[in-house]
């Protein structure tokens, strides 16, 4: 059933219908990359690379859609030369990462050509309208290993820092070598499945719900979203001091179980922190958000 308001613009039940199929043809002719994004994901959980964040990309996306949904009455299905122009762009874009085996250009192609196909029945005003929940499926593109590299070293370097001065602060005996941590005569390694770099993308992700999912003004969201790497490497050393802690005064397989949840925990934390930033900045009267009613 659809509404009244949205037919009085031209909308009806086969817009949905052909922007469906058109999106599940595009996911056809692209299908090994869409199974190599879904595989690397799989593959962080359990824990190989840095794309696990992926899996909530769709979670993301439809709640900055639900957030927006009252714009959705002043769109009409107008400007949908768009779509097949995101569409070639994208295939373009597949078709090259393919040939000379471009990851990133592989996986981008066969996302945006997916993009180009819903928006070629929906046309622009919709795309504008909600371009935020848009551009957060650039998530679902996994990082390529040289560029995940380039970013895990330094991280390391101060991750393990920030960690030992953390700890010795707080009366722990941590002894530091590289990116290696000693307590109690254990060795506690800050390699790269701790180093932040796998909250980064995901806290990153949260970031851009919150900062485009809440009324804000630009420059807070500009803030929140550019802030989202230092919160990255806080959230990871507020997970990493009782890490050390048990591992250095509990079994191994205690430190490890603690080690697994407080990762999955910490994003949950991250969101309601940001959460709570912005409720104080407001109760500080501090001008954090805006007045339009963009978001009714």
């Amino acid at each position: 059933m659809i509404p009244r308001s949205w037919t009085k613009n031209g909308w009806d039940r086969w817009h949905l219908a052909m922007a469906i199929v058109s999106v599940a043809l595009a996911i056809l002719v692209t299908l090994d990359a869409w199974r190599d994004i879904v595989w690397l994901a799989v593959k962080d959980i359990q824990g190989s690379q840095e794309s696990s964040h992926v899996f909530m990309v769709p979670v993301v996306a439809a709640w900055l859609v639900w957030v927006r949904w009252g714009r959705f009455r002043n769109c009409k299905p107008r400007g949908t030369a768009i779509g097949p122009i995101l569409m070639l762009i994208g295939w373009a874009a597949y078709s090259l990462g393919d040939s000379y085996f471009v990851q990133v250009a592989w996986h981008g192609g066969a996302v945006i050509l997916a993009i180009g196909a819903f928006f070629s029945i929906f046309g622009s005003q919709v795309l504008f309208a909600f371009l935020p929940a848009v551009l957060v499926l650039a998530f679902m593109i996994p990082v390529p290993g040289s560029i995940r590299s380039r970013i895990a070293i330094p991280l390391e370097r101060v991750t393990t820092k920030v960690t030992q001065e953390v700890c010795e602060t707080v009366g722990m005996d941590v002894e530091r070598s590289g990116n290696v941590l000693t307590i109690n005569h254990r060795q506690v390694e800050i390699a790269e499945a701790c180093n932040g770099l796998r909250m980064v993308f995901a806290l990153t992700l949260v970031s851009f719900a919150v900062g485009f999912g809440t009324p804000l003004r630009w420059y807070v969201r500009l803030l929140i979203v550019a802030g989202s790497p230092i919160s990255a490497i806080v959230c990871n050393v507020i997970r990493l001091v009782p890490t050390v802690w048990m591992y250095g005064n509990a079994s191994q397989k205690s430190a490890s179980f603690f080690h697994d949840i407080s990762g999955w925990l910490m994003l949950p934390i991250a969101f309601l922190l940001l959460m709570g930033i912005v409720k104080l900045l407001q109760w500080a009267l501090v001008p954090v958000t805006t007045f339009t009613l963009a978001y009714d």
